[in-house]
Parts: structure tokens; C-alpha cells; sequence
């Protein structure tokens, strides 16, 4: 028999129920770590591949780290504070609808739960209990009308992940540049490497694949990547002379 994620006693349901379900920001810290991760190893890679110095590498990668990181940090935040706006728009929006046709909206909640499957004495109790608390009304009227999530994360936390994570992880093809490590670039492919692998393993938690399949599925495409930068700089290189 497989393991169930938690017991379904019902005081095991009724705690789990009770408990306060605040939003994660796995996909901004996974989003912006792999795209620094991508990034920076790509200019690293396609600097190496065009013959310029470590300098230059340092330069652009720490330009990148601060610029594109932020860039990615603010379309975090814009793109999140956009759900949050639209949000509260249909929730004023439905507000309103309630306070002038009340009727229409009860309506509009019972053919909601019509369509699921309730009918008769059920569905009027159903109705009745959700129309006896607006916020409970309101809710409901996102949820089923709109296709919106009410539980949504913060513009700013979401920002400052995406940010946080990008920079960490960019971080990481350049620290063996930083210390004038012998054979940088291999220990920096090999860094890097790991920091993909680790993202996607980690990101595993979230869905049904393999922790190991998902690491090389990340690892992969973090490597096409920084070969395409590398083979990009080692041409122009070749073009330009």
C-alpha cells in the first residue's frame, strides 16, 4: 500500500484544515535561480569560447548579477502585484453586485452549485449558507466566476526571491574567477553543474517526477545553454579574428 501524505482521522483533517496555508515562492526561487545560473555561466562560456581575458568575465558577470537580476526581481514583482491588482478589482466588482442585485447573485451561486451537482433542499441550504457571510460570497464568486485564486503572494517577497535566488546561483560560475582559481572554467562547469542538478532536484518536491530525473532534466538544459554561449563566442571570435 502506498504512504499517504497525512492521515485522514477527523481530528487529523479538522487541524489540517484549520491551519494557516500561506503561498510559497518555490517558482521564484526556481525561475531565478536557474536563469542566473544560465546566464552568468553564459557570458563565462561565451567570453572563454571568444579568447578575452578573466576581467572581462568578472566585469559582465557581476553587470549581470546586479542588472539583469533586478530586471527579473521587478517583472517578479510587477507580474505579482498585476494578479493581486485584478484581484482586488473582480472582489470590488462583485462587492457591488451584491449590495445593489442581491438576487442576481444568489442566482448566480445557485446555478454555480446547480452545475456540480447539488439540487432540492440541498442546494437552497447550500446557497443560504454561502450568501450569509459576503466574504464567504465574495469568495466564492472569484473562485467559481472568475477562475481566480484568492490565495495570492506578495509582489514584494516575490521579487526579492526571484532576486535572491538569481544572484546566489549566478554567483556561481564566477566565484572561481574571483579567486584566480587554476582551471576556472572547469571548476566553474562543474559548480554550476551542481547548482543545476540541486534546482531541479529540489523543484522535484513539487511534482510526481523523480527527484534524479528532474536534476538532469534542469542539469541538461542549463548545459545546452552554456554550450551555445560557448560555441556563439568561439565564433564570432573565429569571424572577427
Amino acid at each position: 500500500m502506498i504512504k499517504l501524505e497525512h492521515e485522514h482521522t477527523e481530528q487529523a483533517i479538522k487541524e489540517r484544515l484549520a491551519e494557516d496555508h500561506q503561498p510559497h515562492y518555490l517558482r521564484d526561487w526556481v525561475y531565478g535561480g536557474i536563469d542566473g545560473a544560465i546566464t552568468t555561466f553564459a557570458i563565462v562560456a561565451g567570453v572563454v569560447g571568444a579568447g578575452l581575458s578573466a576581467k572581462i568575465i568578472i566585469i559582465l558577470g557581476l553587470a549581470n548579477l546586479i542588472a539583469d537580476g533586478f530586471s527579473m526581481a521587478a517583472s517578479a514583482y510587477s507580474g505579482t502585484k498585476t494578479e493581486a491588482d485584478e484581484l482586488e478589482r473582480f472582489r470590488q466588482i462583485e462587492k457591488e453586485h451584491i449590495a445593489q442585485v442581491p438576487d442576481g447573485e444568489r442566482e448566480e451561486v445557485r446555478q454555480i452549485l446547480a452545475a456540480k451537482g447539488l439540487s432540492g433542499k440541498a442546494l437552497g441550504d447550500a446557497v443560504a449558507a454561502i450568501t450569509s457571510n459576503e466574504e464567504t460570497w465574495i469568495n466564492t464568486m472569484l473562485v467559481e466566476e472568475y477562475n481566480l485564486s484568492i490565495n495570492l503572494r506578495s509582489p514584494l517577497k516575490s521579487g526579492l526571491s526571484t532576486f535572491a535566488a538569481f544572484f546566489i546561483c549566478g554567483a556561481i560560475p564566477l566565484l572561481p574567477f574571483l579567486l584566480a582559481a587554476d582551471q576556472a572554467l572547469e571548476i566553474a562547469l562543474f559548480t554550476t553543474g551542481i547548482a543545476f542538478f540541486t534546482i531541479g532536484a529540489v523543484k522535484s518536491k513539487w511534482s510526481l517526477a523523480a527527484w534524479w530525473k528532474s536534476g538532469v532534466e534542469t542539469l541538461f538544459i542549463g548545459l545546452v545553454a552554456s554550450a551555445m554561449a560557448f560555441a556563439i563566442g568561439h565564433f564570432v571570435k573565429q569571424l572577427v579574428g
